[in-house]
């Protein structure tokens, strides 16, 4: 069985973040595209001062979102051949986060938009936590519980490119 070396783990590190920023963006682009179009529908006249509040909240996160998820691609053309990997990784590990984190709060807002609009603000706030603490179990507290679940295998030793650069 042979080990990757350190150049291979971190092209394979920052290959699999691509693909996980692949799933991330597509569903950030549809959120934010809905939410452009929201304003120009005929029943957007009839939202409130706090849902119009609530919307922008939604808009300028998805954006948030939206920027920080597509960024590493960006970073990447900056740094092509320049023998950064490392670097690369370790950013585009971090804007993942926040983008993930700007996502949540713009899915939770048009949850909040779209139940104060259909259902009523208590109905709403009701539903909107639960949202958002469904979000959260799966986001953040299963990943973070699952850390502890199992031995790594041995084809995975290694995969956290800041546990092996001392961060």
């Amino acid at each position: 069985m042979s080990r990757e070396s350190e150049k291979q783990r971190w092209r394979r590190n920052f290959a699999d973040l691509l693909q996980e920023l692949r799933v991330a963006q597509t569903g950030v682009q549809i959120l934010f595209a809905f939410l452009l179009t929201l304003p120009f529908s005929n029943g957007f006249t009839r939202t409130t001062d706090f849902q119009k509040d609530v919307y922008i909240v939604a808009l300028l996160a998805a954006a948030a979102a939206a920027a920080m998820i597509i960024s590493p691609v960006a970073f990447h053309r900056a740094l092509f051949r320049q023998g950064r990997k490392p670097e690369l990784v370790r950013f585009a590990h971090r804007v993942a986060t926040g983008g993930l984190a700007f996502l949540l709060i713009s899915m939770v807002s048009a949850v909040l938009l779209i139940t104060d609009f259909v259902l009523g603000r208590p109905v709403a706030l009701v539903v909107t936590a639960f949202a958002g603490a469904w979000f959260l179990a799966f986001w953040l507290v299963l990943p973070l519980a699952g850390r502890g679940w199992a031995e790594p295998d041995i084809d995975d030793d290694g995969d956290d490119p800041a546990e092996s650069s001392g961060h």
